[in-house]
């Protein structure tokens, strides 16, 4: 794959896995990292897209006990109908929204200055939001019904600005929907699923013609780089949020935003 040697792939991936599920933007970073390794082109953004799959699995194995429970429970569990009712229903407004502006997103928006001034304006909103008083009415993820999953969904459709964040995106959309900070990260991470499976389909399904035989070895190592990296992020942050607010990730937003934004002005 062009100009991405198999130790960029592995930056790339643990960065992709780094900051996935983290409300930091993983678009912002992958910019600076991309520019920082000298990789651009259209195939160094078909990679960007293709190690999103390890991330996504990475979700789907940490949770696999509770994907095969609401599975197996479709048909009989209420609690199992109503979780899969809800991720459904908060999938399709940033879906169809997307599917609309997708190709005016990618051409206007994918820019180091309007990441970073995103990057800002969604750490601002974290604090502004954290400060609220929340009325924590859903406690566990079998609570979450079709009525607060559409507001997360909502919520998601600004995730489409690229440097917004979707799990930044999600999670607040999930504390302003009433939602704990545990059940709205772990529905964040569920609705990751469909929602990032679909967006990585799509891109794939109209770029996959640049791809060679060639480039098997360095798509499956940044795969792999953001499938572990992930993993622990997923684990770290529940473990994280238990015990603390998102306000640090704000802080860090502005000020990674910030320097970003100073480095490609001046």
């Amino acid at each position: 794959m062009d100009g991405i040697t198999i130790i960029k792939a592995v930056i790339l991936g643990v960065v992709e896995g780094l900051t996935e599920f983290l409300p930091v933007s993983s678009t912002g970073h992958l910019i600076l990292a991309g520019d920082m390794l000298s990789v651009a082109g259209e195939k160094a953004k078909l990679f960007e897209v293709f190690i999103q799959l390890g991330a996504i699995l990475a979700v789907v194995w940490v949770y696999r006990i509770k994907l095969i429970e609401i599975v197996a429970g479709l048909k009989n569990n209420p609690q199992s109908r109503r979780l899969f009712y809800g991720i459904t229903v908060a999938f399709f407004p940033a879906a169809l929204v997307g599917l609309v502006t997708h190709k005016y997103i990618k051409q206007y928006l994918f820019s180091p200055v309007t990441v970073s001034v995103a990057l800002i304006a969604g750490g601002a909103a974290i604090i502004l939001i954290e400060k609220m008083n929340h009325k924590k009415t859903f406690s566990a993820l079998e609570q979450v019904g079709v009525k607060p999953a559409f507001w997360v969904g909502v919520a998601q459709i600004a995730a489409l600005f690229p440097g917004i964040s979707r799990s930044g995106a999600t999670i607040m959309g999930g504390l302003l929907a009433g939602l704990d900070r545990k059940t709205a990260a772990e529905f964040s991470f569920f609705l990751a699923i469909p929602t990032m499976f679909a967006a990585t389909v799509f891109d794939l399904s109209k770029s996959a013609g640049l791809l060679s035989a060639g480039d098997l070895k360095v798509l499956l190592t940044g795969f792999a780089a953001a499938f572990i990296s992930s993993i622990f992020v997923v684990r770290w942050l529940i473990r994280f949020i238990s015990h603390h607010n998102f306000i640090p990730f704000a802080y860090y937003r502005i000020i990674f935003g910030s320097i970003l934004l100073a480095v490609y002005l001046f």
